[in-house]
């Protein structure tokens, strides 16, 4: 169990560094793209690595894999294994502000304007789709009636349906993973997969310890949590916003992948 003895004030502030230093990482690479592109007189040597930086449903994805990662199902499954159980705390608080404010706050934010950007919609109706998310409303009611006892039938229910869930994610991913077209489709979401897993966490680590002064299993923690793969729930953002799906799917089986290679080089310099 988490020891919340240990305090970990500084683990949401850190989410937000890194969800800020993802996005901007991310843009900048969007821009410098673009850049390259309108540019270069020969479009062929960008041939390898494909982005039609014109179609707004593949930027929106393509920030959404980069910047959101699979902090609960990945996240506190793995980290815990390297962090000692006193800095639990900081895992969990990662996670709950990272999904709260990261994936259906910011993401839903970035899949509402790249998702509907061919009809153009006034700013409220963005903030609309912030504010009319379920899960921020169910974080709400839950943390306000965390003292109120509800019966046991509803209590099992509600722990029985995270299995439900779970599977229905999975099924989800499997049927988007199915669409994969080979090299073809991977490669687009290769760029994304290296920002989520390798570039975001260093600088993270770079910035933990810089700026907040952190070491050893805190700081660790922190790397652990920022470079986990892409999250699963961008795929959801994708579906309803209609999104690229392709490049979202694709970018968590690389980033999943690449996460198990660059594991042990983030044990090595930062543990």
């Amino acid at each position: 169990k988490t020891n919340f003895s240990e305090p970990a004030g500084l683990a949401p502030a850190v989410t937000f560094v890194a969800l800020g230093l993802g996005f901007s990482v991310t843009y900048l690479y969007l821009l410098s793209w673009k850049w390259l592109q309108t540019r270069s007189l020969k479009h062929d040597r960008f041939e390898f690595l494909p982005f039609n930086w014109q179609d707004a449903s593949f930027a929106g994805s393509f920030i959404l894999a980069a910047v959101l990662g699979n902090t609960g199902f990945v996240g506190l499954s793995i980290a815990p294994a390297f962090i000692g159980d006193d800095y639990l705390s900081w895992i969990v608080f990662f996670s709950i502000t990272h999904n709260i404010v990261g994936a259906y706050g910011f993401g839903v934010l970035v899949a509402s304007l790249f998702g509907r950007s061919n009809q153009p919609h006034p700013w409220w109706v963005h903030l609309r789709d912030v504010l009319t998310v379920p899960v921020l409303w169910a974080f709400v009611i839950g943390y306000l009636t965390q003292s109120v006892d509800l019966p046991p039938i509803v209590e099992s229910g509600l722990q029985s349906s995270i299995d439900v869930i779970i599977a229905c994610a999975f099924l989800l991913i499997g049927m988007r993973l199915c669409q994969i077209q080979g090299w073809q489709s991977l490669k687009q979401a290769l760029i994304p997969a290296i920002l989520r897993v390798l570039i975001i966490p260093g600088l993270v680590g770079v910035t933990t310890t810089l700026w907040f002064g952190l070491t050893g299993d805190r700081r660790l923690a922190m790397v652990l949590m920022s470079g986990v793969p892409t999250a699963f729930a961008g795929l959801i953002f994708a579906e309803e916003y209609n999104l690229d799906r392709k490049l979202i799917a694709s970018s968590i089986f690389l980033s999943t992948i690449l996460y198990l290679l660059v594991l042990p080089l983030w044990l090595a310099v930062f543990d």
